[in-house]
């Protein structure tokens, strides 16, 4: 892979600088200053070649025009921008995670999202193995006119507390209209269908059926076999076309194949033929107008969504308006609200437990036809013979035995999909109002109110039929339930600032922003399921409820930080730009004396191309250096003890036990960054390159809860503990090697490498836990490590060589050893875009190098006999001596049979350190082809711009090596986006029309 790498960029730069040179004096156009304007934190706009910081915008056509609609922008950020490393699971509707710089904080962390100056909750829901998403998704992608990510403590300084992990500053559309001063409407249609990638799916032996041996379990009384179909493995006995045997509709009398012996095969329809081709159908219509002092726009956009498992659908309507208005010469307005409505059924299920995928992945048997499976729901499921005695309509694969047709482990999947699925309702709404008045030339008085509310309704069914499991908040075991959880969140921020800029003489001038904040956050979570099972069957309420339900799971905060905040930017002689920052805040959830505090940040810009004049050649060379400090605060209830009501007992109410120690001298973690970087621009911008080195320290790690000895009383307690250290480089490239009147082709090129270490924790701790996985593995911070340490047993070693268990001829497991980092060593990407008169083409290549991964899948999978790894030549029929010495140094020689004891690759017999894997990969993420229709064809029709494109996304994956899923398509969002390979579904190849027609 970095051979490949390497010799790509070698060519594509050499053949730039060598067409670059060869036309350079044919191309006419005027060399453009580098004097772009960006949006930097809170809302200020800056030339670019002032910043003493690293930051990189992406246009809005840059992340909509070459790939399909996923739904949540976050996705379409991957490998596109140095530094920032996307994470985007397979889930339907489900997160992205974003992380840049990598991980400064021991639990974790995302960027703060900012939307035209005003910050919004982007947090990841997840729960009771449902990823909900993250917010956003919300976020029409139509209404964004640039993304602009400030990576260090530098760019975000001016948020203090919340610029810990880096900043994504969006920047939304104004109304233009048309040139004449009429309104202007885009109307805009997309249809995008997706095809499984197989290399993301489990190939399957076809030679050995159901079963944990090569036997046979029960036979009937015509002495015939009846399958080993209570067990949900395939190491059973050899397929056979002239063995009759009776399988599990052998027992369903709705079955054509009841009562009957059928062939012993395996089946026609394996689990891939359980998906769908997911849909989507995305239309929007923007009504616009624009003059001097006055614009308006106005956007509805609706998604309509499939998604791979059946009855999986979602339905999204987003409405945004934003108005800028004049009221006098001197006095500015603008306003913008966006609302999304957004219903949701069937998120598919994550993690390990009653999740199909699982089974699929782990716990399957080959001679299943899931066809049959469907036919078998369809009949069974009908409210004239649904009832008990059929387990209404759950009829599976893997009965009890002959006599009882409950399920051993596992429902109908079709019965899982649609009657044990779950919805969800949300609805959004951001707005913000903004008056600015000139009160001098050079100084201005901006006043701003910002609002964002956001409602989550979700249920989850348990249908009575399905397998008994732990549901609600009890968590007991039970065959059916309901549950809803409700979460409110607002966060509101009342802005004033004062922007000023006087001219110190001709060419000196300074200017910047004196401001303050206030900002409240407000939750609300309230979780309620009924106890004991359902008294109706298909009723969901929390009024049917057998037992008498518990009382509501309910949680409330709300939280203020009152901010204040000052910055001064010198440009002299537009050569050299210094600039400083200082802000102030203070927060609720910290005790007086350590809950105001301060985050200071200088930069400079030193232009050496106008101090050297090489602009011939060099048309623009700038150094940059700076240091910043940024923070975070806690949580809500980390200072006092707080109790949650466990319901009532005897009339008396009682509260669960407290088991972690608040901390009342908490103080707010704190990361000091230092950066350096160059920007250099050649022949007339045809080769650009942006370069950084940054080195940051996270302080006063807030640990919540670092472990205790439970002899105090507590098993945890929060406190001020910790160092991280991250440290790394950033590359952009950009290259332009051929340009003239018709055609240009351009390449884009970032790449990153992130150093992270853990470099203490607390006095006599070394390791933390962060997340504790299926298969005994978990993930940690480990003193000496990078973040992400996977735990796990590992083999005996001596002499280099494994060691044997002489009393079973099995691997001697070391447990409790370092497995594996879930950190990579780089990522990057290269995008090539081409346009020809009315044509243009581009494709992105996304690429990750290292970060391991542990796949419970695999750990179990070749133990219960699915993988066609375990069905080579006669690899199950003989036995096998693994290789190592026995404890004596000798060669083992001790001889374990497969017949009965299943395979020598699982876990029966492996550590879970041979499970893991790298997860690098590259991909063909995004790919596009369009034409824009000429003028001529339009002449006479209303329509002044028509475009139609064909899209791709993930249309190949190049190169990976986790074998039967993606190594992108972990459990959820946060800390479930790392390192953890379990029932994930499988990835499409997304295919797509695109037509837009402007009038």
């Amino acid at each position: 892979m970095k051979k490949l790498t390497t010799g790509l960029l070698v060519l594509v730069v050499s053949s730039s600088l060598a067409v670059a040179n060869a036309q350079e004096k044919k191309d006419t156009l005027k060399t453009k200053e580098i004097e772009g304007v960006v949006v930097t934190a809170l809302g200020i706009k800056r030339e670019k070649k002032s910043l003493g910081y690293a930051s990189q915008e992406i246009k809005g056509g840059a992340l909509s025009d070459g790939t399909t609609n996923t739904g949540n922008i976050a996705a379409q950020l991957s490998g596109k921008v140095a530094g920032l490393n996307v994470t985007t699971n397979n889930n339907f509707g489900g997160s992205s995670n974003l992380l840049i710089r990598g991980m400064k904080t021991l639990g974790g962390g995302n960027p703060l999202i900012v939307i035209d100056g005003s910050p919004v909750n982007n947090s990841n829901t997840q729960e009771k193995n449902i990823d909900y998403g993250n917010a956003l998704s919300d976020i029409n992608q139509d209404d964004i006119e640039s993304i602009n990510v400030l990576k260090g403590a530098a760019a975000s300084a001016l948020y203090g507390e919340r610029g810990l992990n880096g900043v994504i500053v969006i920047t939304t559309k104004n109304g233009k209209g048309k040139d004449d001063g009429s309104w202007g409407v885009t109307f805009s249609s997309a249809i995008q269908v997706g095809f499984i990638d197989k290399s993301t799916f489990p190939e399957y032996q076809t030679r050995y059926g159901a079963g944990y041996s090569q036997k046979f379990g029960t036979q009937a009384s015509n002495g015939l076999n009846n399958a080993n179909f209570n067990a949900d493995a395939s190491w059973g006995p050899k397929f056979d076309p002239n063995l009759l045997v009776y399988q599990w509709d052998s027992f369903d009398p709705l079955s054509p194949n009841y009562g009957k012996a059928t062939p012993w095969v395996a089946a026609k329809n394996g689990p891939i033929k359980f998906f769908n081709n997911p849909a989507s159908y995305i239309n929007s219509v923007t009504l616009e107008k624009g003059q001097k002092g006055k614009n308006i726009s106005f956007t509805y956009e609706n998604m309509m969504s499939d998604g791979l498992i059946p009855n999986s659908h979602l339905n999204k309507n987003n409405f945004s308006l934003k108005v800028n208005y004049d009221l006098t010469p001197k006095l500015h307005s603008t306003f913008y609200s966006t609302m999304t409505l957004q219903d949701t059924r069937g998120r598919s299920i994550t993690g390990y437990s009653n999740n199909p995928m699982t089974g699929f992945r782990q716990w399957w048997q080959t001679n299943v036809d899931l066809k049959d499976l469907e036919q078998a729901y369809l009949a069974n499921i009908n409210p004239n013979v649904a009832s008990a005695a059929n387990n209404y309509g759950n009829v599976t694969w893997n009965r009890k035995s002959a006599a009882n047709g409950a399920a051993a482990y596992w429902n109908n999947p079709y019965f899982q999909a649609y009657q044990n699925y779950t919805s969800d309702r949300r609805f959004r709404n951001f707005t913000y109002a903004q008056v600015t008045y000139d009160l001098l030339d050079n100084v201005s008085v901006t006043g701003k109110v910002s609002y964002d509310r956001s409602n989550l309704m979700a249920e989850n069914r348990l249908a009575v039929g399905s397998l008994p499991q732990a549901f609600g908040q009890s968590n007991n075991t039970i065959g059916s339930g309901y549950a809803r959880r409700d979460i409110l969140r607002t966060e509101t921020n009342y802005d004033l600032m004062v922007n000023y800029k006087f001219d110190i003489t001709d060419n000196i001038n300074v200017s910047g922003v004196v401001g303050g904040n206030i900002r409240r956050n407000y939750f609300n979570s309230m979780y309620a399921s009924t106890e004991g099972g359902l008294i109706v069957p298909g009723i969901y309420a929390l009024s049917n409820s057998r037992k008498s339900p518990l009382a509501p799971d309910e949680n409330e905060y709300t939280t203020q930080t009152n901010s204040g905040y000052v910055t001064a930017s010198l440009d002299f002689y537009k050569k050299f730009y210094l600039d400083a920052t200082w802000r102030v805040d203070q927060s609720s959830t910290l005790y007086a004396g350590n809950n105001v505090y301060n985050y200071p940040s200088v930069t400079g810009a030193l232009i050496m191309s106008e101090i050297l004049n090489t602009k011939s050649w060099m048309n623009f060379w700038k150094l940059r250096a700076n240091y910043a400090e940024v923070g975070g605060t806690a949580d809500p209830y980390q200072l006092v003890n707080n109790y949650r009501a466990a319901g009532i007992l005897n009339g008396v109410g009682i509260y669960n036990s407290i088991l972690t120690e608040p901390f009342l001298n908490l103080k707010p973690q704190r990361a000091k960054e230092f950066e350096i970087g160059t920007e250099v621009h050649f022949l007339r911008d045809r080769i650009t390159l942006d370069f950084a080195y940054y080195k940051t320290k996270t302080i006063n790690q807030i640990l919540s809860p670092l472990p205790t000895s439970a002899a105090i009383g507590y098993t945890g307690k929060v406190f001020n503990a910790g160092r991280i250290d991250n440290s790394g480089v950033e590359v952009q490239l950009g290259l332009v090697p051929i340009k003239s009147k018709d055609f240009t082709w351009n390449i884009d090129v970032n790449w990153s490498k992130n150093k992270n270490q853990v470099v203490n924790l607390y006095p006599g701790i070394t390791n933390l836990l962060v997340n504790s996985f299926q298969g005994g593995v978990s993930l940690n911070a480990r003193e000496g490590e990078a973040w992400g340490t996977l735990v796990g047993s590992d083999y005996t070693y001596l002499n280099g060589q494994k060691v044997i268990d002489p009393n079973t001829g099995k691997y001697l497991q070391n447990p409790n050893q370092v497995i594996g980092n879930t950190t990579p060593d780089w990522i990057g990407g290269i995008r090539n875009s081409f346009s020809y008169k009315g044509f243009s083409l581009s494709f992105l290549i996304d690429m990750r190098k290292g970060g391991d991964v542990f796949s419970t899948d695999m750990y179990y999978g070749l133990s219960s006999g699915l993988y066609k790894e375990t069905a080579i030549g006669d690899y199950r029929d003989k036995d096998v001596v693994l290789p190592g010495v026995l404890p004596n140094g000798t060669p083992n020689n001790i001889a374990l049979s497969q017949f009965d004891n299943s395979s020598s690759s699982g876990y029966k017999t492996q550590p879970s350190s041979a499970f893991i894997y790298d997860g690098s990969f590259i991909k063909l993420r995004e790919a596009s082809i369009g034409y824009m229709l000429p003028k001529s064809l339009l002449a006479g029709t209303k329509i002044y711009d028509a475009k139609i494109s064909i899209v791709g996304r993930n249309l190949w994956i190049i190169h990976k090596n986790l074998p039967y899923a993606d190594p992108e398509a972990m459990v959820g969002g946060g800390l479930n986006s790392y390192g953890w390979s379990i029932g994930a579904m499988p990835t499409t190849r997304d295919l797509g029309i695109n037509v837009t027609f402007k009038f």
